[in-house]
């Protein structure tokens, strides 16, 4: 069970309870479900009893308990508690199920994985000023919003700068609008388009003024097109292209990526027992690597626990990510969650590596460990198209 689906779960069991009239409230329409802080009970929660209470005329520990005992019955949800003033706290039946159902929908959905339609009711009109770090901050939003269902056009104050076409900008309109609109106003780029154009090129120039929060000033300096690790778009972008690296090394060793692999294979010493990757053999991992966490001969991790459990959690939470981008108009956001992404691939790869080495066979670890790999380069994939960034299958 994934986030999502966690999510509509709570959602049916609130619409169960209004159905039952034992909840006289509103219908919310989403439900928002959290992974549990450090501290907490449970692998998710949600604070939904709070949010009906007052409307529901209950207070929001007995709405709490009608919800808890729909909620409970579900399958994959293992455990249901009540904390605090009324916050809902779930354990699911198992962590490997979860991480099976997540690893498949986003092999299932490819790049429109934390896509949505929960902003399909909305219809915005984004206007920005005719200044390049604007327009692109435009662009950006308008996708973000578009995947979540919205309808979106944007105009700008001022006929659009010719180079604006070599990043493919476009308009809906332009001119000074007879009504308020959604104004897009980051901290201007400081430089004509041109200028920047031809000293970064597009997609440099697009991470440059889109990593930035909108409030802070983008920085465009040379650091943007340095090839190594050190540089945060240089790393997204070759995760992506070692993730499909990996798929390419598995086919010409005869085996494929498989989901449903996640915890079926021993976890003794022989499972998991490797020797030091050769980069020679399947590409370099990682810029500047130093080697992998398994030494030869010993007793290496689970194939996903612990070094895959920050890969896993932020591929499960790359929706909400996405829907919060569209929501705050934050393109930041998602840059930053492709950031985080890339680096926890790269911790995973290091210490379970995807492909068999020496005269080791493929294995269920291996073809569970692709599928992890493969996840991670389709959510980076993913996140730079909505960024309008170019994510190359070879650096």
């Amino acid at each position: 069970m994934t986030p999502a689906d966690l999510s509509r779960t709570v959602l049916h069991a609130v619409r169960r309870a209004v159905d039952e009239d034992v909840l006289r409230a509103p219908v919310p329409v989403r439900v928002r479900v959290e992974r549990t802080r450090p501290g907490g009970s449970g692998d998710y929660a949600c604070a939904v009893a709070l949010q009906l209470a007052g409307p529901a005329a209950l207070p929001a520990l007995e709405v709490a308990r009608i919800l808890r005992e729909r909620v409970a019955a579900e399958p994959g949800v293992g455990r249901v508690e009540i904390t605090g003033p009324g916050f809902l706290s779930f354990t699911l039946d198992t962590r490997a199920e979860s991480d099976r159902a997540l690893l498949a929908a986003v092999r299932e959905q490819g790049l429109a994985y934390g896509h949505g339609d929960a902003l399909r009711d909305e219809i915005h009109q984004l206007h920005h000023a005719r200044e390049i770090r604007a327009a692109v901050t435009a662009q950006a939003v308008r996708r973000l919003l578009a995947a979540q269902g919205a309808r979106v056009r944007t105009t700008c104050a001022a006929s659009p700068d010719p180079d604006w076409a070599r990043l493919g900008l476009t308009v809906d309109g332009y001119g000074t609008p007879p009504v308020p609109l959604t104004g897009i106003r980051p901290v201007p780029a400081g430089a004509p388009a041109g200028e920047l154009l031809d000293r970064l090129g597009p997609d440099a120039l697009r991470w440059g003024l889109l990593r930035a929060a909108g409030h802070d000033r983008a920085p465009l300096g040379p650091d943007l097109l340095v090839q190594g690790e050190a540089n945060p778009l240089f790393l997204v972008r070759y995760a992506r292209a070692r993730a499909l690296a990996l798929t390419r090394g598995a086919a010409l060793l005869g085996f494929t990526a498989d989901p449903a692999a996640y915890g079926d294979s021993p976890a003794g010493p022989a499972a998991y027992a490797g020797r030091p990757a050769d980069p020679a053999a399947h590409g370099d991992r990682r810029p500047s690597s130093t080697g992998p966490a398994v030494a030869s001969g010993s007793t290496g991790p689970a194939p996903y626990d612990p070094a895959a459990r920050p890969l896993l959690d932020l591929i499960a939470d790359h929706p909400d990510v996405l829907l919060a981008g569209a929501r705050h108009r934050a393109p930041d956001r998602v840059a930053r969650q492709l950031e985080a992404v890339a680096h926890a691939f790269f911790d995973f790869h290091d210490s379970c590596p995807p492909l068999p080495t020496g005269d080791e066979k493929p294995s269920a670890a291996h073809r569970a460990r692709l599928a992890v790999a493969e996840a991670a380069g389709t959510v980076l994939a993913g996140g730079l198209s909505l960024l309008g960034i170019r994510a190359p299958e070879h650096l």
